[in-house]
Parts: structure tokens; C-alpha cells; sequence
């Protein structure tokens, strides 16, 4: 996904993973302000994430893998009522759609840009 040439806006893409999996694990213990926070954060950092970490060839790449992980974590947000470990599947997959939902956006209008100034 990154470059090394990239460096530091790679992190934010592994920050944002990290605290999807947290907040979707604790997420039910910290309450709704503590989560929203979280959550903004994730949509802060996949912004990020799709202004200055994809570009060029792997945009493509970008955003078919994001495609797919749109696709998978709606599916799998969906399964808070099947067990016990749903509830946090959920929430990691919440977390998840809100990193990666805003750099698919980003990086798409990106592509848009390109095309159109071709």
C-alpha cells in the first residue's frame, strides 16, 4: 500500500488498524463519547491515509483491496447477534469501514482528477 519513499503517513494507516481493533474491543466498556472520539479519529486518519500514502500506480490496487474490505466489514458488522464474539467483530469492523471508507473516497476522487486532466 505505502512506498518507503512515503515514510510517516504509512503509520497512520497502521495507527488507524490499531485503534479499530481497540475500540472494537472495548468499545461497549468506554462509552458513546469515548467511542465517537475514536471514531472521528479513524475517519481523520483514513483521510489522511488517502491524501498522502496512495498514488499513482497503486491507487488501483488501493481501491479494489478497499472495495473488498468495505464489502467484508459491512458483512461482518453484521453479525453482533450470532454469538458472543459477535459484538466485538462488530465493533472492529465499524472501526474499520470508518478508516478505510474516507481514504477509498479520497483516493477515488484522486483517480477521478487524474482521468479527467488526461
Amino acid at each position: 500500500m505505502a512506498s518507503k519513499s512515503q515514510g510517516g503517513s504509512s503509520w497512520a494507516f497502521i495507527v488507524g488498524v490499531i485503534i479499530a481493533i481497540v475500540l472494537g474491543l472495548v468499545g461497549s466498556v468506554m462509552g458513546p463519547i469515548a467511542s465517537g472520539w475514536l471514531l472521528s479519529l479513524l475517519i481523520i486518519l483514513g483521510l489522511i491515509v488517502g491524501f498522502t500514502n496512495v498514488a499513482g500506480k497503486e491507487s488501483k490496487d488501493f481501491l479494489l483491496a478497499a472495495v473488498a474490505l468495505v464489502i467484508i466489514a459491512f458483512a461482518g458488522s453484521q453479525l453482533a447477534g450470532v454469538n458472543y464474539i459477535g459484538v466485538y467483530l462488530e465493533g472492529i469492523f465499524s472501526g474499520l469501514l470508518a478508516l478505510i471508507v474516507p481514504a477509498g473516497v479520497v483516493v477515488a476522487l484522486k483517480d477521478v482528477w487524474a482521468i479527467s486532466y488526461k
